[in-house]
């Protein structure tokens, strides 16, 4: 069985690789298995990041690796969060007080619009000079309050496109099937399937 490092230690986004990934001769490994400690995402822009995490996992691990960058970009607000998505409240940042910063940084503005990206991002090892790079994005607008326990990030304030609900009310099976995460890995799946990375 191919054993593949995902460059996190987020079970959430363990479970929906493996899943994904459940009828190839695939196993996803976190980074935290290894010991692989986080690396400074010094990137500008998310694919900058993906492939920084991906690079640093696969050159300890000696393992493939896979890593993702995703934040929320807010129209109005020019991109922001943007990469900065994790951390927008700053030192201590917690999904609360981000979501809370950024519904204070909208009070009174009628223009909303968003939308989730990710870019995920698959090397064969360190030194991979064509990394296989997948982006998707999900479309939507921000809530004038969060609502919802599902989720996580700024699932609590984030409408999707033709939903009446928050992406924190919807439950994991259906986020993932119309999520940024949900399309980039599936974009990514069929990439790997093609170049006969996955067997």
């Amino acid at each position: 069985m191919k054993q593949i490092v995902l460059a996190s230690g987020n079970k959430g986004k363990l479970n929906e690789f493996a899943q994904m990934l459940k009828d190839f001769q695939v196993e996803v490994l976190p980074q935290s298995q290894f010991d692989v400690a986080d690396v400074a995402e010094t990137g500008t822009t998310f694919v900058e990041n993906a492939i920084i995490k991906a690079r640093h996992a696969a050159q300890i691990t000696g393992l493939p690796a896979i890593a993702d960058d995703s934040g929320l970009e807010v129209d109005v607000l020019d991109g922001a969060p943007g990469i900065y998505s994790a951390r927008y409240s700053g030192e201590g940042a917690t999904d609360v007080k981000n979501y809370q910063k950024l519904l204070q940084a909208l009070a009174g503005v009628e223009q909303r619009s968003a939308r989730f990206q990710c870019v995920l991002v698959y090397m064969r090892h360190a030194k991979d000079p064509t990394p296989v790079i997948c982006q998707a994005s999900w479309e939507g607008q921000i809530a004038l309050t969060a609502t919802g326990d599902n989720g996580h990030g700024y699932d609590p304030i984030f409408i999707p496109e033709h939903e009446q609900r928050s992406a924190a009310e919807m439950s994991g099976e259906e986020k993932n099937a119309v999520s940024h995460r949900g399309k980039a890995l599936a974009l990514l799946v069929n990439a790997l399937s093609d170049k006969g990375l996955l067997v």
